[in-house]
């Protein structure tokens, strides 16, 4: 995935920080290449909610896409790299609340009520699709510059700052979404038998924390 163009989406009106680099813009490509594009994509999509991401191939994609292996192999790279483009999709649906939505998890309540709602929420997202997010961090290397971490970073960097935190901002922001690790999310849930309400409260611990 690339890192979205500087000339990004206008805010819509109330938006109470700059503009985050919403990743919703691809380069611009010929009207058959994104018609192919959004297909693959859709036929992606439905597979994995059919099947799980873990029984998602290429050829399979391809088949119900309509179109040839080579395609989507020119087009996405590899198996991961279709991964990572259906994961940038489903991020974009969580970006638009976090950055537009209603309070607190958007726009026009208190930092503290946000970040702890900003938390609650991103649990509740990768439960929803826990299996997508698993299967894609193949690619340890990049993880941390994909730019869904990207936009998370930078939200919670502005939080922290309005809500009077000092300190290394973007480190404190990494710290935090350390918490939200999807293979650390799976791990507490699974193996160490916590629930979805014990992970909220401790995002919400220590956001309180941090604000003290």
């Amino acid at each position: 995935m690339t890192s979205p163009a500087p000339s990004g989406p206008v805010a819509p009106p109330g938006a109470d920080h700059p503009l985050l680099p919403l990743h919703d813009q691809e380069p611009n490509e010929r009207a058959d290449a994104a018609r192919n594009r959004a297909k693959v994509l859709g036929a992606a999509a439905a597979l994995i909610r059919e099947r799980g991401a873990e029984h998602l191939t290429m050829d399979a994609v391809a088949c119900a896409a309509g179109v040839g292996k080579g395609t989507v192999f020119r087009r996405f790279g590899d198996r991961t790299g279709l991964l990572y483009a259906v994961l940038d999709s489903i991020e974009r649906e969580f970006q638009a609340a976090f950055m537009f939505g209603p309070p607190p998890l958007g726009p026009g309540a208190d930092p503290l009520a946000r970040l702890t709602a900003f938390g609650e929420a991103a649990l509740h997202h990768q439960l929803a699709h826990m299996n997508v997010y698993l299967e894609s961090d193949q690619r340890t290397a990049t993880r941390y510059t994909a730019a869904p971490r990207a936009v998370r970073t930078r939200h919670l960097v502005l939080l922290l700052h309005a809500a009077g935190v000092h300190g290394d901002l973007e480190l404190l922001a990494d710290a935090l979404l350390g918490m939200l690790d999807p293979a650390l999310v799976h791990d507490q849930l699974t193996r160490r038998g916590r629930t979805p309400e014990q992970l909220a409260a401790a995002w919400r611990d220590l956001v309180a924390r941090l604000a003290r």
